[in-house]
């Protein structure tokens, strides 16, 4: 079963109904779903329920993949709109993870990303977390799972214009976002600087 491809899983389990082909997905798919749980979440107990929610809803949901997108990607949509829709229902606090993909934009291909590549991890996270879930999804989606503008595109429903719009907007106040945290930060190392030089003023 090593030699199937996600999408013929898909067509044997929808034609079959045969457990042991969702399990080959699951078995697949089960870490990566969790670990985009996890970044979403930064709770394990949590990320472990998501991800279970989320294969239960693949499912049902199995017969409705079009093949428009790969299915690794059809995926990660669903885990991406769960994940987002939970934190907003639920109001939980944004921890967004920021991985290493980061570090390796391809500042050649897309303009102005050149600030992002040297945005300081922990910096960029408490930016990121500044953002609507929705921008948080589109610019994890392109930067950091290396999705393509037409998947992002399918995915959402949307043209590939209005996403690399909505990337574009979402660039810019992640940027605007990073530097007035990085001015904050900056500002309360000198105060903190200056009390510790000057403790008996």
């Amino acid at each position: 079963m090593q030699h199937f491809s996600d999408e013929e899983l898909v067509r044997l389990y929808v034609e079959t109904q045969r457990n042991t082909y969702f399990e080959k997905i699951y078995e697949r798919y089960c870490d990566k779903v969790y670990r985009k749980c996890l970044s979403f979440t930064k709770d394990p107990v949590r990320a472990e329920d998501l991800t279970h929610d989320i294969f239960l809803k693949l499912v049902v949901k199995l017969s409705s993949f079009r093949e428009q997108a790969k299915f690794s990607t059809w995926l990660y949509s669903i885990t991406y709109n769960y994940c987002t829709d939970q934190l907003r229902s639920h109001n939980m606090r944004r921890e967004v993870h920021v991985d290493d993909n980061w570090e390796r934009l391809d500042i050649e291909s897309d303009d102005g990303l050149a600030e992002l590549a040297e945005m300081e991890s922990r910096q960029l996270e408490r930016a990121l977390q500044q953002l609507a879930p929705e921008e948080q999804t589109i610019l994890l989606m392109k930067y950091q799972d290396d999705i393509s503008i037409r998947d992002i595109a399918t995915i959402n429903g949307l043209t590939e214009s209005a996403v690399k719009m909505r990337l574009k907007r979402s660039r810019d106040k992640l940027r605007k976002s990073y530097l007035e945290s990085a001015v904050f930060w900056l500002l309360l190392a000198i105060k903190v600087a200056l009390s510790i030089r000057w403790p008996f003023r």
